[in-house]
């Protein structure tokens, strides 16, 4: 197999992994060929800096050793496998770079022969990179469950981020997964210990996925999982991915989960990260999930009809963060802009970025609701498919 036919299989093979908040989307055009933020072989992230990168995202190899039952690559399964030599993928991606298709590298692979020796060629390919080709650009670094110590040093020092999957929030949802795989000393046990490697390096960060409806786990279970990672194990991102049920696999009559419920998984992970809410905040249903009709931030406001209207020109930061239609940046200006003048109405509000249609039924603008009691009737009781998840008016 020469290589540009590896570069086909083993990039459509890491289209699974995500690595981009891109990929959580949700897509109108399922067919387009240009213009997708992420086609297999390309995706889109973003640097520390903030910048947006096209990476050239591939799996080293699609052999694997593991057994989870959703994965397109599971040992079990009959497909065409292939490699790459560390030496051949470091100087198939450099071509790429110095014809600037690509900015960076995200890299990936099955488990093959073994965990430490997979670690060595994905360790290997990246020294070439940095010492051979003196490669100093972004590279995103999947490291492998029951990856050792020293093989995550390494990973941590040669990369800009590195992740392990937790795939499942707990070890019981894990072993739904998989029985080759150990929640508490390969899943956990390597996020402790990236934890505590990326500490020491500047500038690097680690974050995780989430296969979403796989184990039939809830969405309550998947956020606090990613809170506490959050909270004590320093976790930058965590991505959530849709299960979708793959041929030949034992899931694949397992119905696919909804491609909304990953949308509002994201969106409870932003009230979370950006807007202050604690995660007993956002609004679950009995059975621990999102509502799936309207997004988290507008469940929260009508679940609180107490709460609200909320005066623009007295509310704090925390207060103006729940009310649906402001955001972070939103809520800085309306504060920066009361030390000078208080608003006075509802077009002010409008011109610095507020999502004055989804903020009105729960604001008043110096006394005044900018809308009749009727309409903040209906927009109380109408519930929106879909709100921003992107912009700044969660």
């Amino acid at each position: 197999m020469d290589k540009l036919e590896k570069l086909k299989l083993l990039g459509e093979s890491a289209k699974f992994d995500v690595c981009a908040s891109s990929s959580a989307t949700p897509k109108r055009f399922q067919n387009a060929e240009i213009g997708r933020t992420a086609p297999s072989g390309v995706c889109h992230s973003f640097t520390p800096d903030g910048r947006c990168v096209s990476l050239f995202k591939v799996l080293l190899s699609n052999h694997c050793e593991k057994d989870c039952l959703y994965c397109p690559n599971r040992a079990a399964r009959d497909v065409p496998r292939s490699s790459f030599a560390p030496e051949e993928l470091a100087s198939l991606f450099m071509e790429f770079y110095r014809r600037n298709y690509v900015e960076g590298l995200f890299l990936s692979s099955g488990v093959r022969y073994s965990t430490g020796r997979t670690m060595q060629d994905l360790l290997e390919t990246l020294e070439i990179l940095r010492t051979h080709h003196r490669f100093g650009g972004y590279i995103h670094l999947k490291i492998l469950p029951g990856a050792g110590e020293a093989e995550i040093e390494k990973a941590v020092e040669l990369s800009n981020r590195v992740s392990l999957n937790m795939e499942a929030p707990t070890a019981f949802h894990l072993a739904r997964l998989s029985r080759s795989k150990n929640f508490a000393t390969e899943i956990m046990g390597g996020l402790s210990r990236i934890h505590r490697h990326v500490k020491t390096q500047s500038g690097v960060s680690h974050s995780t996925q989430y296969i979403v409806g796989a184990a039939q786990e809830s969405d309550r279970e998947i956020l606090d999982s990613a809170a506490r990672l959050y909270s004590s194990y320093g976790l930058k991102r965590a991505y959530f991915s849709t299960f979708q049920p793959v041929p030949g696999t034992p899931l694949e009559k397992v119905a696919a989960a909804p491609l909304l419920r990953e949308h509002r998984l994201y969106q409870a992970d932003f009230l979370y990260r950006f807007y202050g809410f604690r995660m007993d905040e956002i609004p679950l249903d009995p059975a621990g999930n999102l509502e799936l009709t309207v997004d988290p931030k507008q469940a929260y406001a009508l679940k609180h009809p107490e709460r609200f209207p909320l005066e623009i020109n007295r509310a704090t930061r925390e207060e103006l963060l729940r009310i649906p239609g402001i955001g972070p940046r939103s809520a800085k200006k309306i504060l920066l802009l009361r030390r000078e003048s208080l608003f006075q109405s509802a077009d002010e509000l409008s011109r610095i970025g507020v999502v004055t249609k989804r903020a009105f039924p729960y604001l008043l603008v110096h006394g005044r609701q900018p809308v009749s009691p009727r309409e903040v009737s209906s927009r109380l009781t109408h519930k929106p498919l879909q709100g921003s998840l992107w912009g700044d008016g969660i």
